[in-house]
């Protein structure tokens, strides 16, 4: 038996996640979000799965390099565009389109001697405050870009939401209303809405919509679940249990003895750990599933194992033991470790079996 952890990618999920999210911006084309090795579902394995995309989005260089070495000839954006000028001979010799965010990137990339013209999305600045043009820079540089023949046409003006997770939050608002009069009367195509703006802010669809932890199936609004969205997760993780352990009342039980049995038990010990991207911190009581039962974490996570208390449970080695997924959310156990999902499925390790499967 296979005892090492899995994380099982549902493609009918997630071309299930796609097409619900085009669905609600039709007129819009799509930007899929790929960086993180799509948020740890895989990345070549994702976008061979998302031909509708109009393109793919990727933070760094060597993650799009990876995608054109895989085969993949759809447009793929540098979401935070290039690093060094020296980049933009492998931007331009592989077909790429960049974010430009900053003055010092116009300046170099004008500057430039180009073998061919490059595709921009211009990112302005409007409340979010990391990165992008500022405001009072924005028409300035627009017409520079605007008037060079290193720039294919259409300039693509894009902005990013610091708070559309909570719709009761007024920055939103405050952002699309700066967005739109700084682009107003421009000819360009616009880009605002990432996955929360797609699914809350319907007036910010605009040209591109950028879906990126959506696609995956997870909820991107505060306190949500996918289910609420019409989202289908797309990742399981899980493991299986590799010893079943009695202990006493008054035992302490894991590293730093953080539990102590309050009562005679039985432990399974299951074949994850932070060392496949599990969180260390995980408080006792944190939910897994063993045979679709939920059951409790308690001691401290280890780095190659997990300690669950089954009680008096029939669990026996082998058992499949759920760490989050269809049946159990990754919104539930990123609540309870203070984290957010994205930060849950990123940190899945190389050590984890990535098994692309359908329904």
């Amino acid at each position: 038996m296979n005892r090492r952890p899995i994380a099982q990618i549902n493609v009918d999920a997630l071309q299930h996640n796609f097409n619900h999210i085009r669905s609600l911006a039709p007129q819009s084309n799509v930007l899929a979000v790929l960086k993180a090795n799509a948020y740890g579902h895989g990345l070549l394995a994702v976008a061979e799965q998302l031909n509708a995309a109009g393109a793919f989005g990727v933070a760094r260089i060597d993650e799009a390099l990876m995608l054109r070495a895989g085969g993949i000839v759809k447009p793929i954006v540098l979401l935070e565009g290039f690093f060094h000028p020296d980049e933009l001979p492998q931007i331009v010799a592989s077909n790429l389109q960049i974010v430009v965010h900053d003055q010092s990137q116009a300046e170099a990339l004008l500057a430039a001697e180009l073998e061919a013209p490059v595709h921009v999305w211009l990112k302005v600045d409007s409340g979010m405050h990391r990165l992008g043009i500022y405001p009072s820079e924005f028409h300035d540089i627009y017409q520079q870009l605007m008037a060079s023949p290193k720039v294919l046409k259409p300039l693509r003006l894009m902005t990013h939401f610091a708070c559309a997770d909570d719709p009761k939050n007024p920055a939103t608002t405050a952002q699309l209303a700066l967005f739109t009069q700084l682009t107003q009367g421009c000819d360009a195509e616009l880009s605002i809405a990432n996955s929360a703006g797609v699914l809350a802010w319907p007036q910010s669809h605009g040209d591109w919509i950028r879906p990126g932890l959506a696609l995956y199936g997870i909820s991107p609004m505060l306190a949500g679940r996918s289910a609420q969205h019409g989202l289908r997760p797309v990742m399981t993780f899980s493991s299986s249990v590799i010893a079943v352990r009695q202990v006493k009342k008054g035992d302490a039980v894991g590293y730093g003895a953080t539990w102590v049995a309050p009562k005679d038990t039985n432990l399974a010990v299951v074949a994850t750990g932070y060392g496949d991207g599990y969180p260390r911190n995980a408080p006792n009581g944190t939910p897994v599933l063993i045979n679709g039962q939920r059951m409790p974490v308690v001691g401290r996570v280890s780095m190659d194992m997990t300690m669950v208390d089954i009680g008096q449970q029939a669990v026996q080695v082998g058992d499949p033991v759920v760490l989050w997924g269809e049946t159990l959310a990754v919104e539930e156990i990123a609540e309870l470790v203070q984290t957010i999902p994205y930060e849950l499925l990123c940190n899945i390790t190389s050590r984890v079996q990535l098994r692309y499967v359908t329904d």
